[in-house]
C-alpha cells in the first residue's frame, strides 16, 4: 500500500459523546433529538460550534438525514453526508473509515459520525418480522422457526463451536468480562447488576449456545464522534487519538442467501483482518486494548480468532476471565462493558471506549494503551473493524 493511498495518520478525534442510555422504548425523546444531544455533545467535548460540522456518516440506514442534521444545527454548509451500506453494526468502524477518507482527500473539514435509536418509535431490533406474508430469504428460513438473529447467528457458531471442541465456558467469559468491566462504568445499563458464574449458568436459554447473557442488550440512545484533520490535533485538549487503520468488506459470497455461504462457519472478517494491520502498520501482538462488537458472544470468539488473537484450538484455554480484563488481562475485552452491559447503541459505543482508551479516560483504563482496536459486528456482511493510536504510534 502506497503512502499516498492510506487512512494512516490523516485525521484525529476531536470529541466524543454519548447520550443516556436507556431500556429499549423508554427513552423520552425521539430518535432524532437523541441525534442531536449526542452531537451537540461531541462538540462540546471537542470544544468546537456545531457550525463547524460540515459532514455526517453513519451507518445501517440511520433514519437522522444529514440535511436535516445540518439544518437544526445551523450548519452553513454541508459538505458530506455518508451512509455505510448493508451489514447492521458492521457499519460502525465502516462508518469511521468514510469519514477519514473524506476529511483525508479535501471533501469534508469536520465530520461527525453518529448513531441514533429509539426502539420505542420505530420497533425492536431482536424480534423476528411480525407480517403477513414472508417472501424473499426469509421465506427459506422462518417456517422453519429460524425468525430473529439469535436464531439465525446461533447456526454458525454452532458449527464453529462443533469443529473446534470450543466449551461453553468460553462464552462465559467473554460476557463476565463485560459485566465486570460495567461496573465500574457509570453510564453502563448494567451498572450495579454484577454477573457471575451462577447466574450465567442458571440463566435461561435464548437459543443454543445462547444464554440469556451472551445475548447483546436492546437499547434507545445515540452516540457520535468527531473527527478533523491531523493537523488539528494541537487545537483540543484531549490527548491526539489517530486513526491508523479502517477497513470493511468480507470474503467470497460471503452475503449468499438463505445460510448457503461457502465458508460457513465465521465472522466474515479472514480476508479484511489482514488489510486492517497493514494499512495501520502494526501486529496484533502490539493491540493493547480490545473492543469487539457483541451482537452475541460467539461472535466476539469468532472474530478474534479470525484477526490472530488465538488459533481455534486456543480458544478454551485464550477465553477466560482473567485474560479478558482490565487493567492487566492478555487482551482487556470490552472494557466500558460493551453492547452487553453497556449499551447497544449499535456497536459505536465501542468506538467511543476505544478513543477513551486512547486519551486515558477510560473506566477501566488499561496502562499505556497507545493502540486501541475495534471490530464491529461479527457475521454479518459487509463488516468492518478499526485501529486508534497515539501520536507515540505516528
Amino acid at each position: 500500500m502506497s503512502a499516498e493511498r492510506t487512512l494512516r495518520g490523516r485525521a484525529v478525534v476531536a470529541g466524543v459523546a454519548e447520550t443516556t442510555y436507556y431500556k429499549r422504548g423508554e427513552s423520552p425523546d425521539d430518535e432524532f433529538k437523541l441525534a442531536l444531544e449526542a452531537i451537540t455533545g461531541a462538540c462540546r467535548s471537542a470544544g468546537i460550534s456545531p457550525q463547524e460540522i460540515d459532514g455526517f456518516a453513519s451507518y445501517s440506514n440511520d433514519r437522522s438525514d444529514a440535511s436535516r442534521l445540518a439544518a437544526a444545527l445551523g450548519i452553513h454548509d454541508l459538505r458530506f453526508a455518508n451512509m455505510q451500506w448493508g451489514g447492521g453494526g458492521g457499519g460502525g468502524s465502516g462508518a469511521i473509515g468514510n469519514a477519514v477518507a473524506a476529511i483525508a482527500t479535501g471533501m469534508a473539514e469536520c465530520v461527525v459520525v453518529f448513531r441514533a435509536l429509539a426502539q420505542g418509535q420505530f420497533g425492536r431490533f431482536g424480534q423476528g418480522p411480525r407480517r403477513n406474508t414472508i417472501s424473499g430469504e426469509f421465506a427459506h428460513t422462518v417456517p422453519y422457526g429460524l425468525m430473529s438473529p439469535a436464531q439465525m447467528f446461533a447456526m454458525k457458531v454452532t458449527r464453529f463451536m462443533h469443529d473446534h471442541q470450543v466449551q461453553q465456558a468460553a462464552l462465559r467469559a467473554i460476557s463476565l468480562a463485560s459485566y465486570q468491566h460495567a461496573q465500574n462504568n457509570p453510564r453502563a445499563v448494567m451498572y450495579g447488576r454484577p454477573l457471575d458464574e451462577q447466574q450465567y449458568d442458571e440463566s435461561r436459554w435464548i437459543v443454543e449456545p445462547f444464554h440469556l447473557y451472551d445475548c447483546c442488550q436492546e437499547n434507545d440512545g445515540a452516540a457520535a464522534i468527531i473527527l478533523v484533520s491531523a493537523e488539528r490535533a494541537q487545537e483540543f485538549d484531549h490527548p491526539g487519538c489517530y486513526l491508523l487503520s479502517a477497513a470493511a468488506g468480507s470474503h467470497h459470497r460471503a452475503g449468499a442467501p438463505v445460510h448457503n455461504a461457502p465458508d460457513y462457519a465465521t465472522s466474515a472478517f479472514k480476508t479484511l483482518a489482514p488489510r486492517l494491520f497493514e494499512m495501520a502498520g502494526v501486529g496484533v501482538s502490539e493491540v493493547n486494548v480490545l473492543q469487539s462488537y457483541e451482537n452475541f458472544t460467539g461472535g466476539v470468539l469468532m472474530s478474534i480468532v479470525e484477526h490472530g488473537f488465538c488459533t481455534p484450538e486456543e480458544c478454551n484455554d485464550f477465553f477466560t476471565l482473567e485474560n479478558l480484563t482490565a487493567p492487566r488481562g492478555r487482551v482487556p475485552l470490552n472494557t466500558s462493558g460493551g453492547n452487553l452491559a453497556e449499551c447497544y447503541m449499535h456497536g459505536l459505543g465501542l468506538n467511543i471506549e476505544a478513543v477513551r482508551q486512547v486519551w486515558g479516560e477510560s473506566s477501566n483504563q488499561v496502562s499505556g494503551a497507545d493502540i486501541s482496536m475495534v471490530i464491529s459486528g461479527p457475521m454479518v456482511t459487509p463488516v468492518s473493524a478499526c485501529i486508534f493510536g497515539s501520536e507515540a504510534t505516528l
